[in-house]
């Protein structure tokens, strides 16, 4: 009888899983967006956390990990930029402001969410780069991401 109650706790916990994988996608989505906005639009980063709480789609983020994202690369972007230029052969400033965006969140994520799988962030951002960036932005998204996570992860690379 315990064997017939594992599959459907399998499937539940799966399905929290995925839900909590979409949520989270969803506020790499949110975060992308405010910080496209931020790019074009200095402010503190608090102001994008209140003005996105409003976005449609919200209610379906993981609003935490959203917050953390905008605050996190806001607050560390000048470090983040200098790791990305060694990752890549333009500078950040020469950088497409969606794939900026894009590269920062994945670069903040493999040093600060070490909990989350290196293909997880590498997959997520080159997603980002296709559904919003330039054509083929999403190569080059692919490519820094990779060299990234080399780097800052070679452990688990």
């Amino acid at each position: 009888m315990s064997d017939e109650a594992s599959p459907p706790r399998a499937a539940s916990q799966s399905g929290a899983h995925r839900f909590a994988s979409n949520a989270r996608s969803v506020a790499r989505k949110l975060a992308l967006q405010a910080l496209y906005r931020w790019q074009l639009n200095d402010c503190p980063w608090q102001d994008l956390v209140q003005e996105f709480a409003r976005e449609d789609g919200m209610d379906r983020a993981d609003d935490e990990y959203f917050r953390e994202l905008v605050s996190g690369v806001c607050g560390s972007r000048p470090a983040l930029d200098s790791e990305l230029a060694a990752w890549m052969d333009r500078s950040p400033a020469h950088l497409d402001p969606i794939e900026h965006a894009v590269l920062l969140i994945g670069a903040f994520e493999l040093k600060a969410r070490p909990e989350v799988p290196y293909r997880v962030v590498i997959n997520e951002g080159v997603g980002l780069a296709k559904r919003f960036g330039a054509t083929g932005g999403h190569k080059f998204v692919n490519a820094v991401l990779d060299r990234a996570a080399r780097s800052l992860r070679p452990n688990e690379h």
